[in-house]
């Protein structure tokens, strides 16, 4: 790890939690309440009309509610949004976006501001918490627990980009709440755009003071802004790795810089 330096003004949430050692290790553990499997037999796309159902029932909560929510609860701020409308254009095959993972509804903020109904990565043990329906609900794809099974997870998405689909990823891996500086980012979202041939959306969640009016009701943790990047384009020229290794310094760069961070704690990967 490096010093760490913000730019003048860049509001840092005061926080009593003790982070992991590792970057990539979770600070929430969800509790076991099923055994869940991920092997080639899982179903990585459930076609069933159940899930039809549930998936734009939680979808509709989503828009009518839970944008609601974020202005009330955190109120969330958008900033950058016109590098969406500029660079529609490039979008026309799909995207991948890419963020800080910082706050419970992190991933819903990206939602409303791309208005786009995207699909992730999710970490197979969340689904085995309470919270798996909601995972599966607004678009989690779990990475697989053996060999066979990520064949499958892979062929997946390979049929999401086909339709044109938006993919998301936390590069971090896991969710550090309130955490400032930008964690090291793995290659996954990286490898995804030069596959496919799709830009990478840069996106920074950083934070506001509470003002008075909150602070008189107890809220303690910080507001939320998140910044929309311009988009990056890959290179197929490079090979994978050349290219989602440029990728991922470029975006890291991007989000440190959005995030209001002038020398970032921790490495690029």
């Amino acid at each position: 790890m490096q010093g760490h330096v913000n730019k003048p003004g860049t509001y840092v949430p005061d926080s009593s939690l003790v982070w992991p050692a590792k970057p990539d290790e979770p600070l929430l553990k969800p509790k076991h309440l099923r055994q869940v499997v991920v092997d080639e037999n899982y179903p990585f796309i459930d076609r069933s009309f159940k899930f039809f159902l549930w998936r734009n029932f939680i979808f509709f909560c989503v828009w009518t509610l839970v944008f609601f929510l974020q202005h009330v609860r955190y109120g969330i701020k958008f900033a950058g949004l016109k590098n969406l409308r500029k660079n529609k254009a490039l979008f026309k095959n799909g995207a991948v976006t890419v963020c800080n993972h910082v706050y419970r509804w992190d991933y819903l903020a990206i939602v409303q501001a791309t208005k786009k109904r995207l699909w992730f990565p999710a970490r197979a043990e969340n689904l085995m918490g309470k919270d798996a329906g909601l995972i599966r609900a607004v678009g989690g794809i779990p990475v697989a627990q053996n060999f066979s099974g990520m064949k499958k997870f892979y062929e997946a998405f390979d049929e999401l980009h086909k339709k044109k689909k938006w993919i998301h990823v936390f590069p971090e891996s896991c969710r550090w709440t309130w955490y400032q500086p930008i964690r090291p980012f793995k290659r996954g979202a990286f490898e995804f755009a030069h596959r496919y041939g799709i830009p990478v959306i840069p996106m920074a969640i950083s934070y506001r003071e509470p003002g008075a009016v909150r602070r008189f009701f107890g809220v303690k943790h910080p507001l939320v802004t998140l910044t929309v990047g311009e988009p990056i384009m890959p290179d197929a020229s490079l090979s994978l790795k050349q290219d989602s290794n440029r990728l991922l310094e470029e975006c890291h760069k991007r989000v440190v810089d959005m995030a209001g961070i002038v020398q970032n704690q921790w490495p690029a990967l």
